[in-house]
């Protein structure tokens, strides 16, 4: 009979609840925590333990992820995103998938097969066929948010509705099945870093979108380097406009930043100064000397760092 090896580590597990997500709501995070650190306890999995800690603030109900995703402007429509990656080479996306629970869980999917992104009617589709989709229904959050939106958008008012929204001709461009007549606070993506006792690296991030939106819009969430990154440097989960990310692929930034021997506290203050005040962005990053939270509004937050111990077998490989 073989012995087994016993090896200790440093682990973190650091999640955000999405810029604009108020600090009163860190107690959904700390569940996140708490139920990503007993998957790495039991498993040693980086990517396994960040997917549980978003997959739980998709249940949550007041993010902006999972049952709690911003419905589109018709008040109706409900297209979500996500994605995983780790510093081994898994890598997984979806986007504007419907009806589904939880997204993550489908972009997990996603990195087990040849392709790293699946999107729409056929993401939707493979998390039915994977038993993924479940019975899907906005929480009362979410209604609130887009009733608030409704007023909004009706009012124009400066302050309420970004800029770029205030003078767009949206029953112009009104693009959902029903009419434009029968017409909140935004918040943003839920994400998760993680450093595992091997010192891999994970990220897993899940999204309802910004609002207000038309339908098939994506953001930042499900491309690699904008929404989030991982790899032998650490791993990087972003939250914020997703346009202006995705012009600035502001993950990978805050990355290669890391990469080039700077804290990842120093690295997300710096990502997160790239961009003007009125434009909503935060960071969260680990590495293998540190972790890292940076945001221009309230961010709800929580973090664990911990010895974990991991049984292996003699001659065996995980």
């Amino acid at each position: 009979m073989s012995r087994t090896q016993r090896t200790k580590a440093p682990a973190v597990i650091l999640v955000h609840g999405g810029v604009g997500s108020p600090l009163s709501w860190q107690d959904g995070c700390q569940k996140a925590v708490e139920a990503a650190r007993v998957v790495l306890q039991r498993t040693g999995d980086a990517l396994a333990s960040a997917v549980e800690a978003v997959r739980v603030m998709e249940y949550d109900g007041r993010f902006n992820a999972g049952c709690g995703s911003s419905l589109r402007l018709d008040g109706k429509t409900v297209e979500m995103d996500a994605a995983v990656m780790d510093s081994r080479g898994k890598l997984g996306a979806v986007a504007v998938v419907s009806n589904v629970r939880n997204p993550v869980l489908v972009a997990r999917a996603v990195a087990d097969t040849p392709h790293v992104a699946v999107a729409g009617q056929g993401a939707t589709a493979l998390a039915r066929g994977l038993g993924l989709s479940g019975a899907f229904r906005a929480s009362s959050f979410a209604r609130e948010r887009w009733r608030w939106w409704q007023g909004a958008l009706q009012r124009r008012r400066a302050g309420e509705v970004p800029e770029a929204w205030r003078g767009f001709d949206l029953r112009r461009h009104w693009n959902f099945p029903g009419p434009y007549d029968a017409l909140l606070q935004p918040l943003d993506t839920v994400g998760a870093v993680v450093r595992g006792p091997d010192g891999g690296f994970a990220v897993a991030s899940s999204t309802g979108g910004a609002s207000p939106m038309l339908r098939g819009r994506v953001g930042d969430v499900p491309f690699m380097g904008c929404g989030f990154y991982a790899g032998q440097h650490g791993a990087v989960a972003v939250t914020g406009v997703g346009e202006e990310i995705i012009r600035r692929m502001l993950a990978r930034v805050i990355y290669d930043r890391m990469g080039a021997g700077a804290a990842p506290q120093v690295a997300c203050d710096e990502g997160v100064a790239l961009f003007p005040a009125e434009v909503a962005v935060g960071a969260i990053a680990v590495s293998a000397t540190g972790q890292g939270v940076a945001a221009n509004r309230e961010m709800a937050c929580a973090d664990v760092a911990f010895p974990v111990t991991v049984s292996k077998a003699r001659g065996t490989r995980r």
